[in-house]
């Protein structure tokens, strides 16, 4: 007797079939994209292998051609040169100070304005946070020039103030907690009025803690800023001591007329990048929600 079609197919239907085949070509297609993820991954660390092994070159190593991608006779004069012989460790502080400073009190000017703007009802609210948004469109060069004017006038040149001080307000900061303070009900806030709660008990007690998602992604992305900042802490610091360690790494280029010391450089690079690369290993999760954060709508 002729076998039957469901016979034929080990036991499952047209149907069943045409969904296996559906599971396994998406199954696939998953991992295509994921090793395709992976090999960009890894040609993106390239540059960031290249630095750390070229801090461990001397110079004539690392212009050599071909290009020598693992040093066969690593030296360490470059790091002696960068922190014994440079004040490496003062540029490192200047850095933490500044960036520490301007991420808090971005945290704090951030959530207050967030609060005020996500669920205070007052005349202007609307054309004042745009107000504030269109900041962020302004390029630094144009108000550069008032601000080095002031900072002389204060007298705030080679001072963790005067570096501070144009960053306490943090624009996309403040984007970032309005989106999520709309996102927290306003039966909640309402109902801790009706039990009494003043307006500083109720952004302590209740804003705050459920403010933190928000708050975290904000303090790392103010860190990373003032990190990252080069050319207000290039103007301000005169001094060789008040210079921040981007600034500081990026004078290292230069060791004499004509000539860059390639190994200096390099190790000075990778020096300035350990403590974003350890602040993203330990707050990674913030920087997924920050993402997030300015998706939430009320």
């Amino acid at each position: 007797m002729a076998a039957t079609a469901y016979e034929t197919s080990g036991g499952m239907l047209p149907g069943d079939q045409m969904l296996r085949r559906r599971y396994l070509v998406g199954r696939w297609l998953r991992y295509l994209a994921l090793t395709i993820v992976v090999v960009l991954a890894l040609i993106l660390l390239i540059p960031i292998v290249w630095m750390i092994l070229g801090s461990f070159k001397i110079q004539r190593v690392a212009l050599a051609y071909p290009p020598e991608l693992i040093p066969s006779n690593p030296v360490m004069d470059n790091w002696e040169r960068l922190l014994i012989g440079r004040p490496s460790m003062r540029w490192l502080l200047n850095s933490l100070v500044v960036a520490g400073g301007i991420a808090i009190f971005g945290v704090i000017t951030s959530t207050c304005a967030g609060y005020a703007f996500g669920k205070k009802d007052f005349p202007g609210r609307t054309l004042f946070f745009w107000m504030i948004l269109m900041t962020m469109m302004l390029p630094r060069q144009i108000y550069i020039i008032p601000l080095f004017v002031l900072m002389k006038s204060l007298g705030w040149f080679n001072s963790y103030q005067g570096m501070i001080a144009p960053y306490i307000v943090y624009p996309f900061g403040v984007f970032l907690m309005r989106q999520y303070m709309q996102s927290i009900p306003d039966e909640l806030l309402e109902a801790a009025r009706m039990d009494g709660a003043s307006e500083l008990q109720l952004f302590r007690h209740m804003i705050v803690p459920l403010s933190r998602p928000a708050i975290g992604a904000i303090a790392i992305f103010a860190f990373m800023a003032g990190w990252n900042d080069y050319l207000w802490q290039l103007v301000l610091a005169t001094d060789e001591l008040w210079l921040t360690l981007p600034v500081g790494v990026a004078k290292l280029t230069a060791s004499g007329v004509g000539s860059i010391d390639i190994g200096v450089s390099m190790a000075g690079a990778t020096f300035a990048v350990i403590p974003m690369l350890l602040i993203f290993l330990l707050f990674q999760n913030y920087f997924i929600k920050g993402i997030t954060v300015g998706a939430l709508k009320g």
